[in-house]
């Protein structure tokens, strides 16, 4: 199986219900006790990975991905659960709460803790510091994009529209919300944000121009861009997106908005580090296959496997200069604000 087909496999999952787990047993040489007995070296059983969003959606099949890497370096089955809600906070909430031995993981999104706690209570908010680090995974880009109808092509043609942008994004703490509400602050554009639960109803808005604009992440918007349908306006990358290289960035249009989400590899607080760099090898050694790269090339994402010292690097630094940003402009994220 190669990782490449993750994406119809993830359909596959989501209708029939087997997990990476079945199709893994399904080849043999796996063992499948339900979980690990904590006895013997590990791992002793499945390591369950779990997935704070619905199935389809980039961290969905990403998770797929490592997790039938893992599971074939490691020998044992590697199901994944989804447990969509809040932007991935239910998931992490249930996660630091798990037994730290190894056997629960997941891929967290750098913004449920750089850009979610700008956004909501801090009763709410999740901390990066309730985990164990084990690896950076990858980036995903966002991108900010009109219909090709209307006429826009960039970030200036929206300021000289002289009106109110309405703008769609993915969810209320979200990068795409920051990107956009930065975005419309810098370049004093008067806008109106609109929050969906998600890229792929925040698609359907702007493909049925319920939303003059849109920002969503690069592989959920990318077919549309190629079929015709949309025009993207400008990206929010620090440099240029290979993906999409005739496509400025924010801040070649003169507005200094970089936002980027990265994944990483996370296990509950105390995990033993024996176990931990069972894991970081088992996912260094699927990162380094031809069918994991090719994986990341058909789903539009940056390898940014570094070790947990640069991932916790990443995290401060993107914090801190978040927290620095909707300040100066003055900008909320909270629902209905």
């Amino acid at each position: 199986m190669k990782f490449a087909e993750t994406s119809r496999r993830a359909v596959l999952v989501a209708a029939t219900g087997v997990t990476t787990a079945a199709m893994l047993s399904a080849c043999g040489g796996v063992k499948t006790s339900s979980t690990g007995s904590g006895e013997g070296e590990y791992p002793t059983g499945n390591i369950q990975m779990s997935v704070g969003a619905s199935p389809g959606g980039s961290t969905d099949l990403i998770t797929r991905a490592i997790a039938e890497g893992i599971g074939k370096e490691l020998g044992v089955s590697v199901p994944v659960v989804n447990k969509p809600g809040a932007n991935g906070a239910l998931n992490a909430k249930e996660l630091q709460s798990a037994k730290a031995d190894g056997y629960k993981i997941a891929v967290q999104n750098a913004s449920l803790f750089t850009i979610t706690p700008l956004a909501v209570s801090a009763a709410e908010a999740v901390k990066i510091d309730s985990f164990d680090l084990i690896t950076g995974v990858s980036q995903d880009d966002y991108m900010l994009a009109a219909q090709v109808d209307s006429g826009y092509k960039s970030i200036a043609d929206l300021k000289k529209a002289g009106k109110n942008i309405k703008y769609g994004t993915t969810g209320v703490g979200t990068g795409a919300q920051l990107a956009s509400a930065l975005t419309f602050k810098v370049a004093g554009i008067p806008a109106t944000d609109v929050p969906f639960d998600g890229g792929a109803p925040a698609m359907t808005a702007l493909l049925g121009k319920q939303v003059d604009v849109a920002t969503f992440q690069l592989g959920e918007g990318i077919e549309n861009v190629k079929a015709g349908k949309l025009v993207p306006l400008g990206v929010f990358s620090a440099e240029r997106i290979k993906f999409l290289p005739d496509v400025p960035t924010a801040k070649e249009q003169g507005y200094d908005v970089v936002v980027s989400q990265y994944r990483f590899l996370t296990a509950p607080k105390g995990t033993p580090e024996d176990v931990k760099t069972k894991l970081a090898e088992a996912a260094k050694k699927t990162f380094a296959t031809d069918a994991y790269k090719k994986f990341n090339e058909t789903n539009f994402l940056t390898p940014v496997e570094v070790p947990p010292a640069e991932i916790a690097k990443i995290l401060d630094d993107a914090t801190a200069k978040y927290k620095s940003q909707i300040e100066q402009y003055g900008i909320e994220l909270g629902a209905g604000k």
